[in-house]
């Protein structure tokens, strides 16, 4: 019997920290999103989102001070 794998396994990236609201500027406070990066999170594709995690929150955060 041969088994056929029909499902694709994402990997599961979230900077979510669980301190859930926006400052002045928009972002979250704790994972440092915009509301629509937050809430199109789920239909990221890895690359997306692998994107926003190692080049755009750290430059937010550098910024932050």
């Amino acid at each position: 019997m041969k088994l056929c794998m029909t499902t694709t396994f994402r990997a599961v990236l979230s900077p979510c920290i669980g301190v859930c609201a926006l400052d002045e500027q928009g972002l979250c406070e704790g994972c440092l999103r915009t509301s629509a990066e937050i809430a199109r999170w789920s239909q990221m594709d890895d690359d997306e989102r692998l994107h926003l995690m190692e080049a755009v929150l750290p430059g937010r955060e550098a910024a932050r001070g």
